[in-house]
């Protein structure tokens, strides 16, 4: 893990300098690390002029601030790293506040003061002399304002969310979410898929904001695939309750694309992490195909798809390359067309209504009017969107249809 901890701090800005292991049976309550490895890093960073000493576990603000006060240098734990990048990456503005939502929270946690020294006086004025509040009293309570304010603001945006999820659930079109590690290759295969061209780089949480696009000529008709943000070994909680909105689209979606890096020595560590986090965020059972990727960096691996007889698919693919995507589009094609109800409707002149909203669902393939008024109709749609409009008043002619079966036309 030591690899992609160096690509976190490089992802961060920061010039690498040295790599410093540690074994430890167990973390020190005080400075996380022995006495005997801090006295060795001191030397170090003194010889070195290292600026920030990066530590690769999350650390209590009493080991950061003791380690910081012993090296003489700013100490960042990997919560407070990966916080960092997700700044750098954030674009959108509830992105932005998102990432700063969680960092305020992880902030708080390590303001310490100065004692007397940090004293402000608000005294002045009669009946308000005294000691007064104090700068860290100050810096927290603006803080716990800020912390309100934001997590007001992504209340509102969570609901502006959930409407507009609500919205394409009426569209009653299967709905595909891509999770997985970050540098995966998510963003390559959602443009590989949908035709877009949402920002794709090798690099870690390239893409931070959700993106959907419909992906068109499945033999089910078209479905809608959302892109989420990469995840990593031990995301920070915070960011994680912060990016709610954003990991909902994995939660409510019919089907998970799980990318992998087909050629990631440390993929089946990181298909563990992000179930964790699918897990965390509600989505654990939400039904998941493995999609691994970047097949064409591993010599000897050819596009293919396994499936097992529980219906669980594994496919291997190049995103960059455009390799096993048709065999891809053509399993989730069958996958949802098992969802499609086909057939004919023969509707009298007082089922005007019905009509009209098959229509409006797009669910007419042919319409022909027959010679006592009634319109003959044949219709394609998912079986929730029969099941919902059979409900409705006036919309048992549906339910025969229902009873029949389901399958797309041949």
């Amino acid at each position: 893990m030591a690899e992609e901890f160096v690509d976190l701090a490089r992802s961060a800005g920061a010039d690498v300098v040295e790599v410093v292991e540690a074994r430890l049976e167990r973390p020190s309550a005080s400075h996380y690390l022995g006495s005997g490895k801090v006295e060795e890093l001191k030397g170090f960073c003194e010889a070195a002029d290292i600026d920030v000493v990066l530590v690769n576990a999350t650390l209590s603000p009493v080991q950061e601030r003791n380690l910081s006060d012993d090296l003489g240098r700013r100490v960042v734990d990997r919560v407070g790293l990966i916080l960092d990048i997700f700044a750098l990456r954030a674009a959108s503005a509830d992105g932005k506040l998102q990432v700063e939502l969680a960092q305020l929270k992880h902030q708080a946690t390590r303001l310490v003061g100065k004692g007397k020294a940090m004293d402000s006086q608000r005294g002045g004025a009669i009946g308000l002399r005294g000691p007064g509040e104090t700068a860290l009293e100050t810096d927290r309570r603006l803080i716990r304002a800020r912390i309100e304010a934001l997590e007001q603001r992504l209340d509102q945006i969570d609901i502006q969310r959930a409407q507009m999820r609500r919205a394409r659930a009426r569209n009653d079109l299967p709905r595909i979410a891509l999770v997985g590690y970050t540098t995966a290759g998510k963003s390559t295969l959602f443009n590989a898929l949908t035709g877009s061209g949402v920002y794709a780089a090798d690099q870690l949480f390239a893409t931070l904001d959700p993106t959907v696009r419909r992906i068109e000529g499945l033999a089910c008709g078209p479905v809608l695939l959302s892109d989420t943000v990469g995840f990593v070994r031990d995301l920070p909680h915070d960011l994680v309750a912060a990016f709610r909105s954003t990991l909902a689209e994995a939660r409510e979606a019919d089907l998970l694309l799980h990318v992998v890096d087909a050629g990631d020595p440390e993929r089946e560590a990181r298909i563990v992490a992000v179930d964790a986090v699918l897990a965390e965020i509600g989505a654990g059972d939400v039904p998941q195909w493995r999609v691994y990727n970047k097949i064409d960096r591993v010599e000897g691996l050819a596009p293919r798809i396994d499936e097992d007889v529980e219906g669980g698919i594994r496919a291997f693919v190049s995103a960059r390359d455009g390799l096993g995507l048709d065999a891809l589009r053509d399993v989730l094609g069958r996958r949802f067309a098992e969802d499609i109800i086909a057939g004919r409707l023969l509707l009298g002149p007082g089922e005007g209504r019905l009509r009209a909203r098959l229509h409006e669902a797009g669910a007419v393939v042919a319409e022909a009017v027959e010679r006592d008024g009634a319109w003959a109709l044949e219709v394609r749609l998912p079986r929730r969107a029969a099941e919902r409009l059979c409900a409705e008043p006036g919309g048992h002619p549906l339910h025969a249809l229902l009873l029949v079966g389901s399958g797309a036309p041949t």
